[in-house]
């Protein structure tokens, strides 16, 4: 069975062709600038790169694109859309309504739909990537996958802010966490590794890039995550503020700013790129620090120091930790950054195997001694195959 994987943004749709249930992946790209000049397909199957240029003007036309290119008698893996068994699309915040990835009827839409205004950038283009499917394979069912489902298992006492209640009654203001389909991807990875059952196990979960979340998972289950109403809080990211005092707001509010340069200043022009003054990138700011910039050594040790802050909180929730995993973009390829997160971690028994550490970019395994009592693990994220999974199983059902 074929299974089509969509994760769409504002201007962009990024596809995987997954053959289930190997998992093998046919053909995967993305169509960037929609609705811009230059838009554009690129994909690759049958180990070839193309690039296909086109006036894409909105998201049905690039997913028929997408479909076209799929079905081409000459390049194309497929000799039919019929082929196509079922669709998986990623949705980043599904609210308190779905603990889980669904069928996607006008009931699922709807909801959607409601808890739009706390995703504002993501959920309206996860619903228009939703209907172009819909239009172009009508029948073939649509399973949305929601990012915030693998947290819905944390307990009131991890998810309510110390704000008035009736706010979170009336407009749902409560922690939500996001990258869940990442977050569980490793940990079942690190299960398996560890010859554990899928909830037999107790882990950090540490997915590092452009943003960044940590979670705490007991017994399989996330019970606690950094990131909370919204994508800002929790460690620093690339361009956001991660955790700091909300009354810095309102005196900045009271120097003149308006809420939208303080929404900017918070999630466009903070984080590593606010402090260093130069760069979000890890790797530039790693350069930069190796040539004697201290405003870049300064964002990379503040960035470092924040994770093991988060990693010392979950172990304390977690009473019994079997694993810290790194997974993402600085996750699995910044060994410098994996290692100042990992020193002086004795008192909850991690010790890191540097040699292991520095060689350890895209595989999964272990990069803890011997001696360490909690293994550490670099375990390269899937989210596209954990929605692929889901979407084929949902469909047999």
């Amino acid at each position: 069975m074929k299974v089509l994987v969509v994760n769409c943004g504002s201007s962009s749709i990024k596809y995987q062709l997954f053959d289930m249930p190997s998992r093998s992946v046919l053909s995967k790209g993305l169509v960037e600038r929609i609705g811009e000049p230059g838009s554009a397909l690129e994909l690759r199957h049958r180990e070839q790169t193309r690039r296909i240029e086109s006036g894409i003007r909105n998201h049905d036309e690039a997913i028929a694109l997408i479909l076209e290119a799929l079905i081409d008698p000459e390049q194309g893996v497929i000799a039919d859309i019929n082929e196509i068994g079922a669709v998986g699309h990623r949705v980043v915040h599904g609210g308190e309504a779905f603990t889980g990835s669904v069928v996607i009827d006008k009931e699922v839409i709807a909801s959607i739909e409601k808890v739009a205004d706390l995703a504002p950038l993501h959920n309206p283009p996860n619903l228009t990537g939703i209907r172009a499917a819909m239009q172009e394979m009508p029948g073939v069912p649509q399973i949305a996958c929601f990012d915030t489902a693998f947290h819905t298992t944390i307990p009131p006492v991890a998810y309510m802010y110390a704000l008035p209640y009736e706010l979170y009654e009336k407009y749902g203001i409560r922690r939500y966490g996001f990258h869940g389909t990442s977050h569980r991807w490793v940990a079942r990875r690190a299960a398996e590794m560890l010859g554990k059952h899928k909830y037999g196990i107790n882990c950090i979960t540490c997915h590092l890039g452009n943003g960044s979340s940590i979670a705490a998972v007991k017994n399989g289950k996330s019970v606690d995550t950094s990131m909370g109403l919204t994508p800002l809080e929790g460690v620093i990211m690339g361009t956001r503020t991660g955790d700091f005092d909300p009354a810095i707001l309102f005196y900045l509010a009271d120097k003149g700013y308006t809420v939208a340069e303080l929404n900017t200043l918070c999630n466009k022009k903070s984080g590593v790129l606010g402090i260093s003054g130069s760069s979000n990138d890890m790797r530039t700011l790693g350069e930069k620090a190796a040539g004697g910039d201290k405003r870049a050594r300064l964002a990379l040790d503040v960035f470092a120091y924040r994770v093991k802050k988060y990693i010392g909180a979950y172990t304390a929730v977690l009473g019994k930790l079997d694993a810290v995993i790194f997974t993402g973009g600085i996750g699995e390829n910044a060994a410098d950054v994996r290692a100042a997160i990992c020193s002086e971690q004795d008192q909850i028994g991690i010790e890191l195997d540097p040699a292991l550490n520095q060689n350890a970019a895209g595989s999964g395994i272990k990069i803890s001694t011997e001696a360490s009592r909690v293994e550490v693990m670099v375990i390269p994220t899937n989210e596209e195959a954990a929605i692929a999974i889901d979407t084929y199983e949902m469909s047999q059902a």
